[in-house]
């Protein structure tokens, strides 16, 4: 049974460190991310710890096993996690209903993932939904980033709810800027 939750052992931490590499673009194949997506960062188990002491972040078990999982990242965790702090900056700056985002109660989507044998079951609607459950009485909404050669994680968002409010582009990649307003 799929049971949605917050992360409350280094075990799980583990197990997100380790779905995070089985699913690290530079990890699959060509095919397997044009098919089943793909996630852009590594998280290892120090990282995990550290933003798991600000905010703890959500998973979806089978029994004792993650499936997937949705990091939670607040603008705290710019000090124990320093490369999230570009993606703060120019979220900070985009406009919003005409108000700067950095004006808003908003919280980040660090990552998302499920793993490949869970993948069209729910799973990330589960993760979402608990984010939304358990955060809504903070913040009026979520945001993330999704690489523009990713369309199956869009997807996934747009069903969610997301909608893209920036597109922009850095060293790396290409990225959609995709915003959930629970107030909506």
């Amino acid at each position: 049974m799929l049971t949605a939750k917050f992360v409350t052992t280094d075990k799980e931490l583990i197990q997100i460190a380790e779905l995070s590499a089985a699913n690290l673009s530079s990890n699959i194949s060509a095919e397997t991310k044009a098919t089943e997506g793909f996630v852009s960062w590594f998280y290892p188990i120090d990282t995990l710890r550290a933003l798991h002491a600000v905010v703890p972040s959500v998973i979806v078990k089978d029994g004792d096993t993650v499936v997937g999982y949705a990091l939670t990242l607040t603008r705290e965790c710019v000090a124990v996690y320093p490369p999230m702090a570009p993606t703060v900056a120019h979220v900070s700056a985009i406009r919003y209903k005409d108000r700067p985002l950095a004006d808003r109660p908003l919280y980040f989507m660090g990552q998302i993932c499920v793993g490949a044998g869970y993948r069209g079951q729910g799973v990330v609607g589960m993760l979402y939904q608990f984010h939304r459950q358990e955060f809504s009485s903070q913040y009026e909404m979520l945001i993330t980033e999704i690489a523009t050669n990713n369309p199956r994680s869009l997807k996934a968002h747009e069903k969610v709810g997301f909608r893209i409010v920036d597109t922009y582009r850095d060293e790396q990649n290409e990225w959609d800027v995709v915003l959930w307003d629970w107030n909506i």
